[in-house]
């Protein structure tokens, strides 16, 4: 099967249980199922192309060093070409995407985690020497040899459709894998050119690019990949994983959550706003791991809500500009306006950050909004916002917020901004999240020597710099055994030889 997908070759006999929902349409555009087609239809191709995959892995298990180099340096050339084409595409799907948010955490991020994964590649490919158990001791030794795990499912969302697609690609080239990619229904243009790019860079039976166009993302999870990785909300998620589990597919789920953010008294709130308020308000706020509700000491509520006051308008003058990101479809801006309505309904205070400006339905702008006096009872502490709504409440002491954060489900991330060293260790100690970034936000996304991933609701398996190489490589444990072994001195008839020997050998393990 080419990379260019095609359903045309699969006849309605190939096909027979979806002989009325099939409608055979030939497309040759790369990466596209006939949004006509039925889940047979869809299912054949989807395999044929694993098949592919999976022979061109059996025929070649283990890519050397130099060609993992060139499926990166292929990548990086596919980004570097193709920039402006590739912001223009995530700008149209979105309606409007900020063209220095694309610049700095699609294009840099997957430029800059290309150099990384290049630079570390040599070192992270090496047999990790281990030491050997006395049992067996002298002359045995110990290895841990990375080997690829064959052919990688990535589901891939929408808010960061090319540094979410690339993120996991990354490591999963560098690992000598292949991978076959499934995009969201809501990255249209950006799917059809990076399909339409990825054979010219990368061959079919490396990497294919699916569009989701109904249907594909419901077989792509029950395929018997070597490894899925998922990143999505929790309700998918556990989808994913339980489709997975029927081929026993190890999984790496990155999820979301409701990530907390507190700020002590001892810190600048000044400070604190503009920086949790610059990542918070970034793509509108559709990010997994962004502030997702807001702990401020009860005294000093009043003084975060003037600086946020004076910020925002400074930053987004007009929030129907170029600079202030879409909220990416119909959908997810009606539930931003219900989930408004429902805090307002139930007693809670609206303060809407831009004053005198509008929602705009047609551009689906929605201004950002402080939201007080929030109760557990009320949607938005109950859902993942993913909009530019923050939740802010009061605490009188660092137990009530370790308390309140303990008794939800674990967030993908926790921002503590404090100068205390003491209260730093007692919040990152007392509590568990995927990851901590202390007086500032998210900033341990963007360490590449550092894994990412949550825990329990907020995902499973860790993905960025080594820690990627691991997860989409099998660490493969071996031991060469000498010309001479010492178990022969072991070995039966069991007599005074083997009692003495075995009793030394008790003594050597205290």
């Amino acid at each position: 099967m080419s990379q260019t997908a095609t359903v045309d070759s699969i006849t309605k006999e190939e096909a027979p249980h979806s002989v009325d929902k099939v409608e055979i349409i030939k497309d040759t555009r790369p990466g596209i199922v006939s949004e006509k087609a039925g889940a047979d239809t869809i299912r054949a191709m989807l395999t044929e192309c694993l098949d592919m995959q999976k022979s061109a892995y059996q025929k070649s298990p283990v890519p050397e060093y130099e060609q993992r180099v060139e499926d990166l340096n292929n990548l990086e050339r596919l980004v570097r070409e193709n920039q402006e084409e590739i912001i223009q595409a995530i700008n149209a799907d979105f309606g409007n995407r900020s063209r220095h948010e694309t610049l700095l955490a699609e294009i840099m991020g997957v430029l800059d985690s290309i150099k990384h994964a290049r630079k570390s590649l040599k070192k992270w490919m090496k047999p990790i020497r281990r030491s050997v158990d006395m049992t067996l001791f002298p002359g045995g030794k110990n290895r841990l040899i990375a080997q690829p795990k064959g052919v990688v499912g990535i589901v891939v969302p929408w808010n960061f459709p090319l540094y979410l697609t690339f993120g996991p690609l990354i490591p999963v080239l560098a690992a000598g894998n292949r991978a076959m990619i499934k995009m969201s229904t809501n990255s249209r243009q950006l799917s059809q050119l990076l399909a339409k790019l990825m054979e010219k860079y990368l061959p079919a039976e490396k990497v294919t690019l699916l569009e989701e166009t109904g249907g594909v993302g419901r077989v792509f999870s029950t395929l018997p990949f070597d490894h899925i990785v998922f990143t999505g909300s929790g309700a998918t998620g556990s989808s994913v994983m339980q489709a997975a589990a029927k081929n026993l597919t190890p999984v790496t789920l990155e999820l979301g959550g409701k990530s907390p953010c507190v700020i002590a008294p001892d810190y600048d709130i000044q400070k604190a706003a503009e920086r949790l308020l610059f990542f918070k308000l970034f793509n509108a706020g559709q990010i997994c791991v962004t502030v997702d509700y807001l702990f401020v000491s009860d005294n000093k509520r009043e003084q975060f809500i003037k600086a946020a006051q004076s910020i925002v308008p400074k930053r987004y003058p007009d929030i129907n500009g170029a600079d202030y990101t879409s909220i990416i479809d119909d959908a997810a801006y009606e539930r931003l306006e219900q989930t408004l309505q429902d805090a307002k309904d139930k007693g809670a205070t609206l303060i809407n950050l831009t004053p005198g400006q509008q929602p705009n339905r047609e551009l689906r702008k929605m201004p950002p909004h402080l939201v007080l006096d929030v109760t557990d009872d009320m949607r938005i502490m109950q859902e993942e916002i993913f909009g530019p709504l923050l939740p802010v409440k009061t605490y009188s002491s660092e137990h009530d917020v370790v308390t309140y954060i303990n008794d939800r489900d674990r967030p993908l991330a926790f921002y503590p901004f404090t100068n205390d060293r003491q209260l730093q260790d007692f919040y990152i100690t007392h509590t568990m999240s995927g990851g901590v970034t202390v007086n500032d936000v998210a900033c341990h996304v963007q360490q590449h020597d550092l894994p990412f991933g949550g825990i329990g609701a907020s995902g499973m398996g860790h993905y960025h710099g080594y820690e990627g190489f691991v997860e989409f490589s099998k660490m493969r444990p071996v031991f060469y055994q000498p010309k001479f072994s010492a178990l022969k001195l072991l070995a039966p008839p069991y007599g005074a030889r083997v009692s003495k020997m075995l009793d030394f050998m008790l003594k050597m393990t205290r």
